[in-house]
């Protein structure tokens, strides 16, 4: 390859990182990404101590039905 072929080629190169550095469109998929990932996390958060508090309650209420029958 030439100096002129090469010099193409990094103008080409070039215009296609400035053009990339400009687009946005990919933006709004990965912040819904994000919230997605966050709210996974929030849920599952929840659920460890919530998992804790319904075990709890049927334990209670199997002990219960033992000791009353």
């Amino acid at each position: 390859m030439d100096q002129i072929g090469i010099r193409r080629h990094l103008t080409a190169v070039s215009a296609n990182l400035k053009r990339l550095l400009r687009d946005e469109s990919g933006q709004d998929l990965i912040e819904y990404a994000l919230l997605a990932a966050l709210v996974g996390l929030g849920a599952i958060v929840s659920m460890r101590g919530l998992s804790t508090k319904i075990g709890n309650s049927f334990n209670t209420v199997g002990n219960n039905l033992t000791n009353d029958v």
